[in-house]
C-alpha cells in the first residue's frame, strides 16, 4: 500500500451518462477507504464495472466527499466484512477491531491482513464495515478481553525514578518492590 499519510473515508456518487434512451440514469453510491480523491474514483470505477458494468468512459463522477468520524476521541468496536484474493482463491471474512475511528480500523485491517495473510492493497475488497454498539455482539475474544470492567495494564519491572539520590550507586537497582 503505497499512500502519503493516512486513509481516508470517501462518499462517491456516479452514474452513467444520460443517453436519449436513458435520460436519468441511476445514480450509485460507495463509502471508499482510499489515501487521496483520485484512489477512491479509481476504486469507485472498478467496483462499478464490475458490480454494474459501467465504465469510465461512458459514466461520471456527480459528486466527492469526505466523511469524517463524529466522535473521533471515544473508543469503539467495528466488524469488518472483507473478501480478498490469496495465492490460492477467493476467501471471505469478517474480522473485528477495536479502534477511534472508521478510517483506523481499516488501517489496522490492512496491516493485520499484510502480516497474516500476505494480503496487497489491491487484492482486498472491503465490503461492509460496522460499529458495534451492543457488547453482546461481538464474537472475537481478543476484542472481547478488552471490554472487562476495571481492565488495568500493569508494568512490573520498572526502575523506580529517583528524585534526590545519587547517580552512581554502588549498588544495582531493585527492579522489583
Amino acid at each position: 500500500m503505497n499512500t502519503i499519510g493516512r486513509l481516508n473515508e470517501y462518499q462517491v456518487i456516479g452514474r452513467h451518462l444520460p443517453t436519449e434512451a436513458n435520460p436519468t440514469p441511476k445514480l450509485y453510491r460507495m463509502r471508499i477507504f482510499a489515501p487521496n480523491t483520485v484512489v477512491a474514483k479509481s476504486r469507485f470505477w472498478y467496483f462499478l464495472m464490475k458490480l454494474k458494468k459501467v465504465k469510465k468512459a461512458n459514466g461520471e463522477i456527480v459528486s466527492l466527499n469526505v466523511i469524517h468520524e463524529k466522535r473521533p476521541l471515544k473508543i469503539k468496536n467495528f466488524g469488518i466484512w472483507l473478501r480478498y484474493d490469496s495465492r490460492s482463491g477467493t476467501h471471505n471474512m469478517y474480522k473485528e477491531f477495536r479502534e477511534l475511528s472508521r478510517t483506523a480500523a481499516i488501517e489496522s485491517l490492512y496491516q493485520d491482513m499484510a502480516a497474516r495473510h500476505r494480503a496487497r492493497f489491491g487484492s482486498i475488497h472491503i465490503l461492509r464495515v460496522v460499529e458495534i454498539n451492543k457488547l453482546d455482539s461481538i464474537r472475537r475474544p481478543y476484542i472481547k478481553q478488552l471490554l472487562v470492567e476495571n481492565l488495568k495494564f500493569p508494568l512490573p519491572h520498572r526502575v523506580a525514578k529517583s528524585s534526590g539520590k545519587k547517580v552512581f550507586s554502588y549498588r544495582r537497582p531493585s527492579t522489583f518492590a
